[in-house]
């Protein structure tokens, strides 16, 4: 009995896991903890972590450098792993062209129109703010949500979520990322060198003849994005971009139709020959025909959808929670006379609560009030806020952002950082609290 019982807290305990701990509360424990280590009598040790240099070398030469200099810590993460990061939104924002909410002009108009307003209204607030100071270089911190985190927030409300809200969402958060990821492309990258330029162009070009020509490998791929990843960091190009450009590369149709899997399966299992179960010694005969299965399924799926499938725990559970906890540590303590909180600080905050809210509302609620676009089912006006305010949920490439465009300010990157997760959390918990309001209670009606 008392055996049964512990098997049941086990259940219920990884049950609890799995429904209720995903990608956005791992970024929120992760963030929530650099913060109390910044600002704890170890936050020399924190800060001085990041900067430890890191090579990859052979003889004389680092692969690992930028700009003749190692890349830190804090730049490895930034520049590579953010790379994988971004060749996972590549992957999610071809999927979505080719097939999801952004396939079909007519689906995709309501959650572009949303994304441009929840762009421009973010920038507006943030210009007003900083016009004419060196801070309105940070223009587009306030213009992306992230994906991730506002899901994360959205799923805890189980069934109560209506699939057409939780496929809108999605929709403009990946058209924010689009307009983030070409935010840093054209504003974010240093001086051209055109020798790595070309080389990287070569190197595009030999991906984009792979998938021409039919291969499905997708070391292929990965070993592409590796070389162009390297040679868009030494081109002065950020690097991450080296990530989307590689992505669209990757095929989306499978190697083997699905009628044809179906047909080898078939073959195969017939050609297994009759076994007691208590058997676990597998011929060499037997193991062929299971190898045969096993490629067979893997050939079924596309790279693109594999590439997805295998980089989304990577991303949401490793990754982003890395980068979370050594760019969300802020000392709030003012240094050297620089406060933490400041005009940046409140631009962010308020491009991300209010910018974020006003702009999605009013851009998708216009089209939809003057009968240009029709209201998608599961829609409301009320629902339609909540998940406004959800869309002020900017973390990831909002502080990816602000390292970008405060690197060499220390103190408005502080503000920056800070402006990013107040205006996260805020836009969050709103969010959460306007939905609870509003969602139905027994998803049946």
């Amino acid at each position: 009995m008392e055996k049964t019982k512990r098997t049941d807290l086990n259940y219920s305990f990884i049950s609890v896991l799995r429904h209720h701990v995903n990608g956005g509360t791992v970024l929120l424990i992760m963030a929530i903890l650099a913060m109390i280590i910044a600002n704890s009598p170890w936050s020399h040790v924190y800060f001085r972590f990041w900067e430890h240099p890191i090579r990859l070398q052979i003889g004389d030469y680092n692969f690992l450098n930028h700009g003749g200099e190692p890349l830190t810590l804090m730049g490895f993460i930034n520049d590579a792993l953010m790379a994988v990061f971004f060749f996972f939104v590549g992957l999610e924002i071809k999927r979505e062209l080719l097939v999801g909410e952004l396939s079909e002009v007519k689906k995709a108009m309501l959650p572009i129109i949303a994304a441009v307003g929840g762009m421009i209204l973010p920038m507006g607030i943030y210009y007003l703010f900083t016009m004419g100071s060196e801070a309105s270089q940070g223009l587009a911190i306030p213009m992306a949500t992230d994906i991730a985190f506002s899901l994360g927030v959205l799923n805890l409300f189980g069934k109560r979520v209506p699939l057409g809200l939780k496929v809108f969402l999605t929709a403009f958060a990946v058209v924010d990322d689009i307009g983030g990821i070409l935010v840093i492309a054209l504003f974010y990258s240093s001086h051209i060198s055109f020798g790595y330029l070309i080389a990287s162009a070569i190197v595009l070009l030999f991906l984009i003849a792979g998938n021409t020509l039919g291969i499905r490998k997708k070391y292929f791929y990965f070993a592409g994005f590796l070389f162009l990843w390297y040679f868009f960091m030494q081109s002065g190009v950020h690097a991450t971009i080296a990530g989307v450009i590689a992505a669209f590369t990757v095929p989306a149709t499978p190697q083997l139709k699905l009628g044809k899997y179906i047909s080898r399966i078939h073959e195969n299992i017939e050609l297994l020959p009759e076994r007691n179960d208590k058997n676990l010694h597998w011929s060499k005969y037997e193991i062929e025909i299971l190898k045969s299965v096993e490629s067979a399924s893997d050939k079924v799926i596309s790279p693109l959808q594999s590439f997805e499938d295998k980089l989304q725990h990577l991303v949401n559970y490793l990754i982003m929670p890395i980068f979370a906890f050594a760019n969300a540590g802020i000392a709030i303590t003012a240094t050297e006379g620089a406060p933490t909180i400041g005009t940046v600080t409140y631009a962010v905050a308020l491009g991300l609560i209010i910018g974020k809210l006003v702009g999605i509302f009013i851009f998708t609620a216009v089209p939809m009030v003057c009968k240009w676009i029709p209201m998608p089912k599961d829609f409301s006006y009320t629902r339609l806020a909540g998940v406004s305010l959800l869309g002020g949920i900017g973390f990831t490439v909002s502080l990816f952002i602000a390292n970008l465009s405060f690197g060499e300010y220390p103190e408005l990157l502080n503000q920056a950082k800070l402006g990013v997760l107040l205006g996260t959390v805020t836009s969050g918990i709103l969010g959460f609290l306007v939905l609870q309001k509003v969602l139905p209670r027994n998803p049946a009606k």
